[in-house]
């Protein structure tokens, strides 16, 4: 079968498909013939060596990827609940850009009515960071406004629509024209293009009192003046630091990593008492030791798509051979929606 293989930090031209024997699912495995793969901006920087638990649970050489759609082909001992030929979606711990791989039975789930396996791929990752970006971390609550960095990306699509379903008043944040229509579609009250508006007077304006939560994964560009947005009690969530990171040639500029590092604030714990503002951050592959956070999470995601409460944002497929030209756009920032990989 075959998969993509990463043997060292760097461009697009890393990422190479090879051949590998067909993999044995193991107790409370299953294997997967995987149809779709989910793309995500950690995918990069995984191949451009900046990702510290790829470092720390693989090193190179990686199969990067974090999730899968396709059809059960094996079940491994003591496995139930699941049949051969079974739609399925499947949450990876790094490896998923593969046409077979082998997952622990408790990471699988069945895919929503309604979804096709290029959907339900790109599925988990997104709504899983937002799941708990809003739920966990901002406990957002009707009512409070809210504020969505790159409301139309992958992770932005879905905190929108999470948002409005807890009754969450959304402001969207967006990066182009081509992206206001589809924050507006999902659900943000206000769309704000930063890219020819006032980003912050703009804000203001809309939630004079500040906002009960920010989602933030811009890193050192904004996460300074979203602290100051927050209101008395707000919440500062943040998931990732594209901005600091190339937008073209795929490769990081390390000096502007280094700078970047030394402007990106530092919020004290004085300053956090005495201004009654959170900071908070996480990152899920640092979280697969919590299984029960993971189906809880699901179960919520999966009944909302069931209830058609939820909907994948615009899917853009590429076939595996075009995994860097994938990666390059997702990096260039001007991509909608999800991106998803077909086998």
């Amino acid at each position: 079968m075959r998969k993509v293989v990463i043997h060292r930090a760097g461009g697009h031209e890393r990422l190479q498909i090879e051949e590998a024997p067909t993999p044995t699912p193991g107790p409370g495995e299953l294997r997967i013939d995987v149809a779709a793969i989910g793309v995500n901006y950690a995918d990069c920087v995984i191949r451009m060596g900046l990702y510290a638990s790829a470092r720390e649970y693989v090193g190179w050489p990686i199969t990067p990827g974090f999730e899968v759609a396709g059809v059960v082909a094996a079940l491994g001992a003591g496995v139930e609940g699941f049949v051969i030929g079974q739609e399925v979606i499947a949450v990876t711990r790094f490896g998923g850009y593969a046409a077979q791989i082998c997952v622990p039975a408790s990471q699988v789930f069945a895919v929503p009515q309604g979804l096709s396996l290029a959907e339900a791929a790109g599925l988990p990752t997104i709504f899983l960071t937002a799941d708990h970006a809003l739920h966990s971390l901002a406990r957002a609550r009707a009512g409070e406004w809210v504020l969505v960095h790159a409301a139309a990306g992958g992770v932005g699509s879905a905190l929108v629509q999470l948002a409005r379903q807890a009754g969450c008043h959304v402001v969207g944040v967006v990066g182009g024209a081509h992206k206001v229509a589809a924050a507006r579609e999902l659900g943000a009250e206000v769309v704000i293009d930063r890219s020819c508006e006032d980003l912050w007077g703009r804000a203001r304006a809309a939630a004079p009192g500040g906002y009960a939560a920010i989602f933030d994964a811009n890193g050192v560009s904004t996460l300074r003046a979203s602290y100051r947005h927050l209101a008395p009690a707000g919440r500062l969530v943040i998931y990732g630091f594209h901005s600091m990171l190339p937008r073209r040639g795929g490769r990081p500029n390390y000096l502007k990593l280094a700078i970047d590092y030394l402007r990106t604030p530092w919020f004290s714990a004085m300053g956090l008492v005495n201004q009654n503002r959170s900071v908070l951050g996480f990152n899920l592959s640092y979280m697969f030791h919590r299984g029960d956070l993971l189906r809880e999470a699901m179960g919520r995601i999966l009944g909302g798509f069931a209830a058609g409460e939820m909907r994948m944002p615009a899917v853009s497929t590429y076939a595996m051979d075009e995994v860097a030209r994938a990666h390059a756009e997702l990096e260039s920032a001007r991509t909608v929606g999800k991106l998803v990989l077909l086998t």
